[in-house]
This record gives C-alpha cells, structure tokens and sequence, in this order.
C-alpha cells in the first residue's frame, strides 16, 4: 500500500468518526442527509482499501460539494464564526474544512501523479 493510500485512508477514516460525532450532535432534522452522506465516506473508505483508484475522482467532487455546501450555509457559517455552540463550531471546522481540503489536496495530487505516470510513453528494449 502507497503512502499516499494509506493517508487518504486515514483522512477517510477520521472523516467517518467526525461525521458520526457530528451526527450526534446536529439538528435532527437534517439526520436523513447526514446519515446517507455519512454512507458515502463509509463506502469510499472500504473502497480505497481495495482499490485507491476508484475513489480519486469521487474524493475530489465530495470534498468540493462538501466545502461549497458548508460555505454556502449561512447558519454554518455562524455557528463557526461565534463557535456556538462549540462542539458544532469545532466539528464543522474539522470535519467541513481541514479534513475535507486535505483529501482535496491529497487525492487532486495523486490523481496528477496517475495521470503522468500513464502518459509516460513505454520505450522498447531492442
């Protein structure tokens, strides 16, 4: 397993565990949208243990929607502004953002390297 993988895993990983936490505390009226986007982190974390490849492209759209969405409500930007209530404050800044913008960065980074590495022209031995 890469370096790569296994970090993108981790993040993955964390991701799960901050979303359940999340989960716990948010509004329960949103809890259908917060469990199935939950899935859809539990799903890509079994799948990049078999196979990273298939969840580069994934892990890119979901970590945009996610930080878009989290953006674009203005009741999350309140609670991460005033940091109340705090739990809240601390798991969408962790969860929305850091996590999110390093599997951003990391899966963007080793979709590239992918990409380079397949345009590589294969020389022939004579």
């Amino acid at each position: 397993m890469q370096k790569e993988q296994k970090t993108i895993i981790g993040i993955l990983i964390s991701i799960c565990v901050v979303g359940l936490i999340g989960i716990q505390i948010g509004n329960p009226k949103f809890m259908t949208n917060a469990i199935i986007l939950e899935s859809v982190f539990i799903i890509l974390t079994a799948i990049a243990v078999w196979r990273i490849r298939y969840t580069l492209i994934p892990n890119i759209a979901i970590a945009i929607i996610v930080i878009i969405g989290n953006t674009a409500s203005p009741r999350h930007i309140e609670i991460m502004s005033t940091l109340e209530p705090f739990l809240n404050g601390i798991v969408l800044i962790i969860g929305g953002y850091i996590l999110q913008g390093t599997l951003l960065g990391i899966s963007s980074y080793m979709f590239i390297k992918q990409r380079k590495q397949e345009k590589i022209p294969k020389t022939k031995r004579q």
